[in-house]
């Protein structure tokens, strides 16, 4: 996982740390522990754009269980899991899911498109956030990190890291999750 921001790097170099031991330590929590399931909380305000710059919000996607992935094409990590995103939006589908790739790539669309061609990512729509709002507005720590948003619009889940997210171990805690 990158940071975001510099706060959390130079804390934990201050402690004595390396940039190499953070990220195995929050990579290494993703792909072990998967998802962090909490009591319900609500989203912040989350706006963003289709690959064409018309504006969406969550509403968009009334009565649907979300899968939202804050990325960027610069981030090995998450270059690392958009194919299992591909194939978790495939998997999920027809159980009434969106999975929402937020890039914020600043180069928008003439940067993720190219990304998405090359990589053969089929079943993900993309879905733009250039200035990074909402990364900060849901306190991501770094990239990727992942949000599970239930059908009321509550964040039940968050993963930091990259993540298998088409494993039958995570489409499971997936399907768990919006079971209630």
């Amino acid at each position: 996982m990158l940071p975001i921001g510099r706060r959390p790097l130079l804390s934990m170099l201050a402690a004595g740390g390396t940039l190499t031991t953070l990220l195995a330590a929050r990579q290494g929590m993703a792909a072990a522990g998967g998802l962090s399931p909490a009591a319900p909380k609500p989203v912040p305000p989350l706006s963003f754009t289709d690959a064409d710059g018309k504006p969406y919000d969550l509403g968009a996607f009334p009565g649907r269980m979300l899968l939202v992935n804050l990325w960027a094409t610069w981030c090995a990590p998450c270059v690392k899991e958009m194919p299992a995103l591909d194939r978790a939006q495939q998997a999920l589908g027809d159980e009434n899911w969106a999975v929402l790739p937020l890039s914020s790539d600043r180069g928008g669309a003439a940067q993720v498109t190219p990304f998405f061609e090359r990589t053969g990512l089929k079943h993900l729509k993309i879905w733009l956030d250039p200035r990074g709002a909402a990364a900060r507005a849901v306190g991501a720590r770094g990239l990727p990190t992942t949000l599970v948003i239930d059908r009321q619009g509550q964040e039940v889940a968050r993963l930091e890291g990259d993540a298998e997210w088409d494993s039958p171990a995570m489409l499971g805690q997936l399907q768990a999750l919006a079971r209630g």
